[in-house]
């Protein structure tokens, strides 16, 4: 018990150290108010305390003030502006009181080794064993920059230069821990080309989220405009240095062996200069992939491992040192370098400035305005100028004579590269220039040297080089050494005559920006999107996100695998079905044992009993009237129209030839009518008729495509019926019942083909059978004609 209330007694006294400590530091930190030193309050624009300054500063100068304190009050009115002309700092001021940006609270590493008296260290039960108060968080505070930098500058420069940025807070505990770490850092790192800066994350939290950031401190890399999080907790060089190489662009430096080697060294059609590094080590070091990128677009790196046996062939080649770092800068001529070093370890200064030295071809390629820039930059503010000799060509093996000739021309020219640059130009490339400096006269005389002068990015000053020709083969009546002599002199004569002061070139014009010809396509675009969205779901994915995203996505394959099991057996037993009733329609059309599902019955004298007069209650007989010229076409109609009811056990369908039943049908309708009077019916028009019977109760429904129930609606069929004898509206209702002939009809409107005939018949059966038809009833039923 004793030693436990020993224990709690020198925590006690610890922790009450640290807070004397703490608020010892920060009363060091706070200082005399800055409002009140330059006489504002806390709501002062920028303005007022710039015009308070000057006021104040005039009144205490040394030079002008003889008051002996004078000197200390202009120091303290110069330390108010300071701190409150800076938006950030005030803000601290407002917000803690804080005036020294390089302040901290946790700054001296203090002794407890005296309150270890019963074998424990207190502020490792507290605080954690490697907890320490020596860090200087002022280190965050000299490399932070705010988010309109970060927008305006280190994206931008993010494309040829590395940025690290680490985001931090003022009152961060592990911020103030990884200081050390991050210090050693930037000290190994930015020799190598490595740019550090910092972020306050609670001042610029935009930054914080377009960075991807969830917590601090944490660090990011810009690179080539995108962030990437560096997801581990130790700050150790070889982690980040390993973090770095695996986030570097996969095409940077290309390996070259015995097989390849003069295909890297002759493609320089794509302008940009050679760079082979050999080392004694298996990948390349990361100063020089930094290097490579930062002069991607000017020099393609290739990197060769002398250890390897694929490359001894190489080393034999150029003669190599082994055991030294050895880089060799080519051009066009791939079998001599321009430029050659070779040390143990080649320092990134020296790197950059032979890059940067020797980083265009002898005659490149106008191939983009930042090519034009570097090739030809503007010079307007210098008295002396600056020429750039342009030969325009095209993109073809017969003009590869040409460039030959110039090239040589250029190699051979005494003139310095800061007064004189030669350079060609494809045509169908840059056809917006091509136009602005030759008026869209041009297709007459492709090759044709010009001397440009720029003035800014778009005024160009420039004369053309006339009785040049560069297209020439070697022959023994012209050589080819004495046309490129007398291009030379050409071509020498006038850049003298133009480098004069007083001497003006001939023509100006104002131009557009060069297009890109090495710009990335659609396709090329969205690859690198598509590489980029792997690489952060890679970086961002937990373990157990992935374990969640595989459980899910192996459930929906699960899913539709079980569907399609289920699907490939149903089809499987629809064929087998399939198989089963094919075989059972041809056994049964073998054995003539298969009937129909509705089978039609002809109304005959034999079978009119049976159809009709014998049929028992709630049965009824669906009867089509035909002839023998039109059953063949009005049975299939018929047919169709009746299938849907073939189940029905209580209807009978059949049909019925007209020149047979004649008298009957004719019966029927004179006991409906209730008349003595013979009908005398037209056969013809009877065609098409279809009458349900009821043998039972005795009456009959009929359909017609002419009767006025199927034309007209539902009415009072009785009375309509009695009226057909009197109405004349239509020719086909009096040669219905014979009152007048439908070949003397001269309505050729009203008149029905035999293919329209039962059209309505299924709506007709719908009414049918809900009960909505006239029921035409008869008091016996006639017999039907024997012959």
């Amino acid at each position: 018990m004793f030693k436990k209330l020993c224990n709690f007694t020198n925590c006690c006294q610890i922790l009450v150290l640290v807070l004397l400590c703490m608020l010892a530091q920060i009363c060091l930190c706070i200082t005399d108010n800055p409002y009140t030193t330059l006489g504002v309050n806390s709501h002062a624009t920028i303005q007022e305390i710039r015009r308070a300054y000057k006021q104040l500063a005039k009144e205490w100068h040394p030079d002008k003030n003889k008051n002996p304190e004078a000197e200390e009050k202009f120091v303290e009115i110069k330390k108010a502006y300071e701190l409150l002309s800076d938006n950030d700092r005030r803000h601290i001021f407002d917000r803690h009181g804080v005036t020294n940006e390089d302040s901290h609270f946790l700054k001296q590493k203090h002794d407890y080794s005296g309150y270890n008296r019963f074998g424990f260290d207190p502020t490792e039960d507290f605080f954690g064993k490697h907890f320490f108060f020596d860090q200087d968080i002022g280190l965050y505070h000299k490399l932070s920059v705010t988010s309109k930098y970060f927008e305006q500058t280190i994206l931008p420069k993010s494309s040829k230069k590395l940025h690290i940025i680490m985001f931090y807070n003022d009152w961060c505990f592990r911020c103030t821990r990884i200081v050390g770490a991050f210090k050693k850092l930037i000290d190994t790192l930015e020799p190598l080309g490595i740019h550090f800066a910092t972020i306050n994350a609670v001042h610029e939290p935009s930054v914080l989220r377009k960075a991807g950031v969830d917590e601090i401190p944490k660090m990011v890399l810009v690179l080539d405009g995108h962030s990437y999080v560096y997801r581990d907790n130790t700050y150790t060089t070889q982690k980040v240095v390993d973090f770095i190489r695996k986030k570097m662009p996969f095409h940077i430096v290309k390996r070259v062996n015995d097989e390849n080697v003069d295909d890297f060294l002759g493609g320089w059609m794509d302008n940009r200069v050679r760079a082979l590094l050999l080392e004694p080590r298996g990948t390349p070091r990361l100063r020089y992939l930094v290097s490579a990128f930062a002069f991607n677009d000017r020099v393609a790196f290739g990197f060769v491992d002398v250890r390897s046996k694929s490359t001894k062939a190489i080393v034999e080649r150029f003669k190599v040192n082994t055991n030294l770092d050895t880089l060799f800068l080519f051009n066009e001529d791939s079998t001599r370098p321009i430029a050659s070093i070779s040390i143990s370890e080649i320092p990134t200064q020296t790197l950059t400035n032979v890059l940067t030295s020797n980083q265009f071809l002898t005659l490149p390629r106008l191939s983009c305005q930042e090519m034009l820039e570097g090739v030809c930059p503007a010079e307007w503010n210098r008295p002396r100028k600056r020429l750039c000799v342009v030969l325009i060509t095209e993109n073809s093996v017969e003009h590869d004579s040409a460039r030959g000739t110039l090239r040589q021309i250029a190699l051979q020219s005494g003139y310095s590269l800061e007064r004189v640059r030669f350079a060609y130009m494809f045509k169908e490339k840059q056809p917006e220039f091509i136009n602005a400096i030759s008026k869209g006269s041009f297709d007459d005389n492709l090759l044709r040297i010009v001397i440009i002068w720029r003035r800014d990015n778009t005024h160009i000053k420039y004369e053309w080089i006339y009785g040049t020709k560069l297209d020439v083969r070697n022959t023994s009546d012209n050589p080819r050494e004495n046309v490129i002599n007398t291009t030379k002199t050409e071509i020498t004569h006038t850049i003298q005559r133009l480098l004069q002061t007083s001497e003006a070139l001939s023509y100006e014009a104002f131009v557009q920006n060069l297009l890109d010809e090495h710009a990335q396509g659609v396709i090329t675009k969205w690859i690198a999107r598509l590489l980029y969205m792997v690489d952060y779901l890679s970086d961002n994915v937990e373990n157990e996100h992935l374990l969640a995203a595989v459980s899910l996505l192996g459930t929906i394959a699960f899913m539709f695998g079980i569907g399609y099991i289920m699907m490939y057996f149903v089809r499987a037993e629809e064929e087998n079905l399939k198989a089963q009733g094919h075989l059972n329609e041809n056994s049964a059309i073998k054995n003539n044992q298969q009937t129909p599902e509705l089978k039609l019955y002809e109304l005959r004298a034999e079978k009119y009993n049976g159809m009709i007069r014998l049929l028992k209650p709630g049965c009824r007989t669906v009867l089509l009237i035909t002839d023998y010229q039109s059953r063949t076409k009005l049975i299939p109609h018929y047919h169709k129209a009746v299938w849907p009811y073939r189940k029905n056990k209580t209807l009978l369908f059949g049909h019925m030839l007209i020149e047979k039943g004649l008298s009957w049908y004719s019966e029927i309708l004179r006991l409906s009518l209730c008349t003595n009077k013979n009908l005398q019916i037209n056969p013809r028009n009877c065609v098409g008729t279809v009458i349900a019977l009821n043998g039972h109760r005795k009456y009959f429904c009929m359909y017609h495509a002419k009767h006025p129930e199927s034309a007209r609606g539902t009415k009072r069929m009785l009375k309509m019926t009695k009226q057909l004898l009197k109405s004349s509206d239509d020719p086909e209702i009096g040669t219905f019942l014979e009152m007048s002939n439908s070949e003397e009809s001269d309505s050729e409107s009203k008149v029905l083909l035999e293919d329209n005939l039962l059209d309505g018949l299924s709506n007709w059966l719908d009414r049918l059978f809900e009960g909505t038809t006239h029921r035409y009833y008869i008091n016996y039923w006639p017999d039907f004609p024997t012959k």
